[in-house]
């Protein structure tokens, strides 16, 4: 098995248009300051990142929920009850979080996860997972849960993926306002 991978390698080495045509990928690490790496709360300038992603986790945990309900009734649609809804949102703030992390793009850093990529993807790239980003990302959603409760979340999910996020996440004072977003440079 091993000697075919190396022949693999060897042959695409050789062939023209293979990989010993094309210029070498690099890519480094994000280099975090010290708010980006010890600081308990998620810095300004990812909680529009953030949000989204809680909005993102809430909507697809509900949604699952829903689906169950959905398949075990007579193919009509019902609401959650608000004991499920409420259990369903503490779950999705309680979950591990693992799939999101900070990578720099252009000299920008920005949190990454499911539900936060849009457009095409960097050829290569270095994401820093793990480490403050889920507690900051736990602590997030429950913040979110707190300032506007079950009922009101569920309602704008009920909405669609865009109402919860425009209920968690904008308005004048919300993370992804203009005046609230904040975009770091390294210089």
């Amino acid at each position: 098995m091993r000697l075919t991978l190396l022949l693999l390698l060897l042959g695409a080495w050789a062939i023209p248009g293979g990989l010993g045509d094309r210029a070498p990928l690099t890519a480094t690490a994000p280099q975090l300051d010290d708010e980006e790496k010890y600081s308990a709360h998620m810095p300004a300038h990812l909680r529009c990142d953030a949000c989204r992603a809680v909005a993102y986790q809430m909507s697809q945990h509900l949604t699952k929920a829903e689906a169950k309900l959905h398949t075990l009734d007579s193919g009509e649609h019902q609401e959650l009850s608000e004991s499920v809804y409420t259990d369903v949102l503490d779950q999705s703030c309680s979950q591990t979080w693992q799939d999101y992390g900070v990578r720099e793009e252009n000299q920008v850093k920005r949190l990454t996860g499911p539900g936060l990529n849009k457009g095409p993807e960097p050829s290569i790239s270095v994401t820093i997972t793990g480490g403050p980003w889920p507690t900051r990302l736990f602590t997030t959603c429950l913040h979110y849960l707190g300032e506007f409760g079950e009922d009101q979340i569920y309602e704008a999910h009920q909405q669609g993926r865009g109402a919860l996020e425009t209920l968690l996440c904008g308005g004048p004072l919300g993370a992804c306002s203009e005046d609230e977003q904040v975009t770091r440079t390294e210089l």
